[in-house]
């Protein structure tokens, strides 16, 4: 008799507003394990560890059949598709059919192979009217239910209860064979109205390097097949997911069937054994060890999604009613969101990003669940457990066409969610105090990236000291492999520290926070906005099935402290990034707020530290002071008054000679810009001077005198120690390494002038490459159309009647505006280059022999780096779309 009907919900491990636990509404109680579940129209049927399939009806639950269906344990039920037919596997090995109504038991299959072992899964085409089954020894077998060559009498002596057995039959001369084991329960088996035997050649061997732990018939699910096609999709103990088309009996070259022909694998052999699987459309759900639930879509072979659903193997997994439902060997159950079809699909606009999240876990048994089920019966909505602590629960839920639908907020972009968790890690990586902020941001992109669908790996240099670099790759659709163009997207996950002493931030800098229309916190915009944007604009294509090019993200952890340690990790791990076609970074700003641009070039830079030490310690100016000593801060002084002379030069010999000249079309670039600025300038300076101040921080070098540090206290101390730090910018045609040795021979032979007997030293703290780009190769016009498409109401759609660059082809002056009610309205964006410096940008285009485009994604009055930094969500969301034309295009 059925226990008594609960109307109590156990208490919830998680749950997300207005989602709720299932109602327990009623408890099944049986004396052995509950291995298997099916559920028909109107009745729920149990297999069991000790053979029995038990079948309660649905509504009443009470018990109408409870049939010794195997000699042992039931590992898999099967109700096939119109529910007329209902099919058990078990560690016999056998395979049954009944009939679900009278179970009646109308066919027993069995292998002839002796080394069969268990069969874990079964499952039945209708449409070849073919039943599949997997088993311990690897293999997947098959036999047609209607193939009259396959029926054998009853007492058939190739019967595994008959059969000699080559193992467990064997005896050694003059021995006794093991008897076999009998058990009265076995006299209660029902005969079979059909025994059918198993083609030996209806065998695929090694189907999968572990055993075949679940198979599902699906059709419909995958471009490799027709739409209405039967395919059956396998899952092993060796970690693959695979597809199978289904033939005929005709026989192949190796003397077997071609009954199934492998067409897709997915996953990799790591022995993360596939436990479940459940189809919704194109996309898989598998669920495998250690908690672990992929999504995978079918169409292009593409990983979605890594969901960490349990602490345990995830055991069970169903689709209902537009939710994902999993259950695992710790007793958990999860009702999940999904992205989903049909008529579940709640809102056409859902993103696969904003998905997947658990919605609500309970504790669903005091054992291991290890089957499910679902259906809806006289109008409610039922979830099926059962477990080896012998009990099938039946959980009653909300109707989730009405009181479950999702609420606003759930619809909010996970990219902004994604982002505030991003922002909340202080990445300072210029500060040791924030070490652990750095590499604990690095596992969130890891697990992020992961979560997405990435293949991710955590890059090092040999010195720990340097922040991981994150590697994520996602595959395009293109087939073969070597057709796909490889995109490599460059991005920093640290921060520049946000002092908030003196109280000019207006917030916790760490904690996103949303006023009219922007997002303000510290890298916001430089630069974790932007690898926000990025990484959704891949998987936005991923779901639109779109993305035809690999994507590689290279995001490292050192940038705004010189890159240290990145150049040496990159060249360390080449092999693993890959073959590169195109470099994309977005790590600056427009020009001002309102004209979207794209940067070309910026300036270099090489840090040093130029030290002198005297020989003795720090003295009194009065008691030991005199023309005699030589004073490490005056010889200081005296070589940084050398490095520059008037009007700004730098003395370095031959530093100009190789700076590039000035093109009709980069000053056709610089006209285009003023067209903007112009009208702007509330000052009143003259376009002349804003042209040479522009040219003067983007095209010509720099050397700044940063602060001079001193040992000793304050006071009238002569100083035994001295240093200064100082920059110098270099621009395009300079070689860092060029100007490094220059500037030291220069220090060097200046110092020896003096004839002091100090001593002088100079540390080159970091280097940057200038870098330069070809506005006019792919990359660039590709960039151009997605802005100018992405922020089409910002331009002119007059036509151009020059060159791509904005350069009229006859007289070299620039066509990029019109006048609109007097304010200018440029055709495309402005091309700009900047004063700034990112270490990593010449070092990959060489590295990789690939060109590199920048998009500066935010506005000028972001405030990168100072007080309040923040980034417009509209600029945010624009940005998605534009990489996302770009990922696409390339």
């Amino acid at each position: 008799m059925p226990s008594t009907v609960a109307t109590s919900a156990p208490s919830p491990i998680l749950e997300i507003p207005p989602h709720t636990t299932p109602q327990l509404h009623h408890n099944l109680k049986h004396d052995s394990s509950v291995l298997a579940l099916a559920v028909g129209n109107d009745s729920i049927y149990a297999g069991t560890h000790n053979g029995e399939i038990v079948v309660w009806r649905l509504g009443t639950f009470e018990k109408v059949h409870q049939i010794q269906a195997h000699k042992r344990s039931v590992m898999c039920l099967f109700l096939s598709e119109d529910g007329s037919l209902l099919f058990s596997s078990a560690s016999d090995p056998i395979v049954n059919v009944w009939c679900p109504r009278t179970m009646n038991r109308l066919y027993e299959i069995y292998s002839t192979n002796d080394s069969f072992g268990d069969i874990f899964s079964v499952s039945y085409s209708s449409q070849h009217e073919t039943v599949y089954y997997g088993a311990q020894n690897t293999s997947i077998q098959w036999v047609n239910l209607k193939d009259p060559s396959r029926r054998v009498s009853h007492d058939s002596p190739n019967h595994p209860d008959r059969r000699n057995h080559r193992f467990f039959d064997s005896r050694a001369v003059g021995g006794t064979s093991t008897p076999r084991p009998t058990d009265e329960r076995y006299d209660l088996i029902p005969r079979s109205h059909t025994v059918l035997e198993t083609d030996k050649r209806a065998n695929k061997m090694f189907a999968h390097f572990g055993y075949v732990y679940c198979m599902l018939i699906t059709k419909g699910t995958t471009a490799y097949t027709e739409p209405d096609e039967d395919v059956l999709i396998s899952g092993g103990g060796d970690g693959t997911i695979k597809v199978w088309k289904l033939g005929g009996q005709e026989i192949g070259p190796d003397g077997y069937e071609n009954g199934i022909e492998e067409i897709v694998v997915l996953g990799e052999q790591d022995a993360m054994s596939i436990w479940s699987m459940a189809v919704d459309g194109s996309f898989l759900y598998s669920g495998k060890s250690r908690g672990v639930i992929e999504l995978w879509d079918l169409d292009t072979k593409q990983k979605l999604r890594v969901i960490k659903a349990h602490k345990g193997d995830v055991m069970t997994l169903r689709m209902g009613w537009g939710y994902l439902w999993s259950a695992s060997q710790t007793g958990t159950a999860c009702k999940h969101d999904t992205v989903h079809y049909g008529e579940y699909q709640r809102d056409s606009s859902q993103n696969v990003n904003q998905k997947y999240q658990c919605l609500t876990q309970w504790k669903a048994h005091d054992g291991k669940v290890l089957s499910s089920a679902v259906t809806t019966h006289n109008g409610n909505q039922i979830y099926i457990t059962g477990a080896n602590d012998t009990n099938v629960a039946i959980w009653r839920l909300k109707n989730e066409a009405s009181a479950e639908q999702p609420l606003h907020e759930e619809h909010e972009d996970m990219m902004i969610t994604s982002l505030r968790e991003f922002v909340s890690f202080k990445t300072v990586s210029s500060r040791p105090e924030y070490v652990e902020d750095c590499r604990r941001c690095a596992s969130f992109l890891r697990t992020l990236f992961k979560k997405l669908g990435g293949n991710v790996e955590m890059l090092s240099s040999e010195d720990t000291l340097h922040h991981p670099v994150v590697l994520a790759k996602f595959s395009g659709k293109l087939e073969p492999a070597e057709k796909r163009k490889r995109i490599l997207f460059y991005g920093h996950y640290d921060v520049v520290p946000a002092e908030t002493r003196n109280g000019k931030w207006n917030n916790d800098p760490f904690q996103l926070t949303g006023t009219n229309g922007y997002l303000y916190g510290r890298g916001v915009s430089d630069n974790k906005g932007p690898i926000m944007a990025a990484l959704y604009a891949v998987t936005d294509l991923i779901q639109a099935k779109s993305l035809d090019s690999d994507v590689v993200f290279l995001i490292e952890g050192q940038e705004e402290s010189g890159s240290r340690g990145f150049k040496e990790t990159v060249r360390k791990h080449k092999d693993r990034i890959g073959n590169i076609d195109y470099i994309l970074l977005a790590n600056s700003y427009w020009l001002n707020d309102d004209t979207p641009c794209l940067t070309y070039g910026l300036r270099g830079v090489m840090h040093a530290t130029v030290c002198v030490e005297s020989k003795s310690s720090d003295l009194h100016s009065g008691v030991d002071g005199s023309y005699m000593v030589n004073e490490p801060l005056s010889d200081l002084m005296t070589l940084l008054s050398k490095l520059k002379g008037p009007r700004n030069r730098i003395m370095l010999p031959g530093f100009y000679d190789n700076i590039l000249p000035l093109t009709k079309e980069e000053e056709a670039r610089y006209d285009d810009i003023l067209s903007v600025l112009t009208e702007q300038n509330r000052e009143g300076v003259s376009a002349e001077t804003l042209k040479a101040n522009l040219m003067a921080r983007w095209r010509e070098p720099n050397l700044t005198h940063h602060k001079v540090k001193v040992s000793g206290p304050d006071g009238s101390l002569i100083s035994s120690h001295a240093n200064a730090k100082i920059s110098v910018r270099l621009v395009p045609g300079q070689e860092v390494e060029e100007v490094t040795s220059s500037l030291t021979s220069f220090l060097e032979k200046e110092f020896s002038n003096l004839e002091s007997d100090n001593k002088l030293s100079i540390q080159i703290d970091n280097q940057a490459e200038p870098w330069l780009g070809d506005p006019s190769n792919y990359i660039f016009q590709t960039l151009e159309e997605a802005l100018v498409q992405a922020w089409a109401p910002l331009f002119s759609d007059k036509a151009s009647n020059g060159s791509s660059n904005g350069v009229n082809g006859t007289n070299g002056v620039s066509t990029n505006g019109t006048h609109t009610n007097g304010r200018s309205k440029v055709r495309k964006p402005l091309y700009i280059r900047e004063g700034g410096s990112i270490p990593a940008i010449r070092f990959l285009e060489k590295e990789f022999n690939a060109p590199a485009a920048h998009l500066p994604c935010g506005q000028s009055s972001d405030s990168a780096h100072l007080d309040n930094e923040r980034l417009r969500v509209l600029n945010l969301l624009k940005s998605r779309e534009i990489f996302s034309y770009v990922f696409k295009k390339l």
